[in-house]
């Protein structure tokens, strides 16, 4: 069992939980993943770790309630618990010093995001941040990677914060200028935006990291749930990656595996629209 010592909403459906878990916060690194569940019998979820801290022994789970299990999990008290957190999971980000950075999230990728930027900037990098939203109110985490950040830009897609339109817009912008043209490009988010990344990219061959969300089961690919097709090879988010060359990674191949159980979610979510949620029924 994992304490919940906060849960704090950033922003319409997404909290950030602060979970007991010192084992996970010792070994975990920027990059890597945990597997959870809420309870015996619901659904495993893997969700970054977007921080850690070894002295308290917890770790930062940035959680969007979009489905029955992910609203179950962020329903969960301070003080309450979550029934499994196994990890920390997934290959390490490969950290080197680039020179600048270019760092881009989109939505809740922001939050998978932040890790990143926060080793990035450690190992002594240059970073530009752009921060994809919807909207003001769904703009998180800006405090934060400003701290870490030598520019952060931000876009919404109403205009109503920052530039109006999409993360591609400043990226196009930065690379037509010698001097704040990236040397690497890292991006979260959703699949469009992180393939319209990777094409805006490819052209001037500047290294494009991508972190990808299949549908994951185990974690241990054992599964094969949240294979992948990077560079004509399968590849398995959960062990070979979550993180893939964006120039490789078969980005329509991930849209449509994303689609596989959407009915079935939308059920699930169905049930559990009432207090009483029917997980399992």
């Amino acid at each position: 069992m994992f304490e919940v010592l906060e849960n704090e909403i950033l922003a319409p459906e997404l909290h950030k939980l602060t979970v007991k878990a010192p084992r996970v916060a010792l070994a975990r690194k920027a990059g890597q993943f945990v597997i959870v569940r809420a309870d015996v019998g619901d659904e495993r979820i893997p969700l970054t770790i977007g921080d850690a801290d070894v002295a308290s022994g917890t770790i930062s789970l940035f959680i969007q309630a979009v489905g029955a299990s992910t609203r179950k999990l962020v329903k969960i008290p301070v003080g309450g618990f979550i029934r499994d957190v196994a990890g920390p999971l997934g290959q390490p980000t490969h950290i080197e010093k680039w020179e600048r950075v270019v760092c881009i999230g989109g939505g809740v990728g922001t939050a998978v995001l932040y890790p990143l930027v926060k080793a990035l900037a450690q190992a002594g990098n240059k970073i530009t941040t752009i921060i994809g939203a919807r909207s003001a109110s769904f703009v998180i985490l800006e405090k934060e990677l400003t701290a870490l950040s030598q520019d952060l830009q931000i876009t919404t897609d109403d205009g109503s914060r920052g530039l109006k339109g999409q993360v591609t817009r400043v990226l196009a912008e930065l690379m037509t200028n010698p001097e704040s043209s990236p040397s690497a490009v890292f991006a979260v988010g959703p699949g469009p935006m992180m393939k319209a990344v990777a094409e805006l990219t490819r052209a001037k061959k500047i290294p494009t990291i991508v972190s990808l969300n299949p549908i994951m089961i185990d974690g241990t690919g054992m599964c094969g749930g949240c294979r992948v097709d990077v560079g004509g090879e399968v590849k398995f988010a959960c062990v070979d990656g979550p993180e893939f060359d964006g120039h490789l990674v078969d980005f329509d191949l991930l849209r449509d595996r994303l689609a596989t159980y959407r009915d079935q979610e939308r059920k699930a979510l169905d049930r559990c629209s009432s207090d009483k949620c029917k997980i399992g029924s």
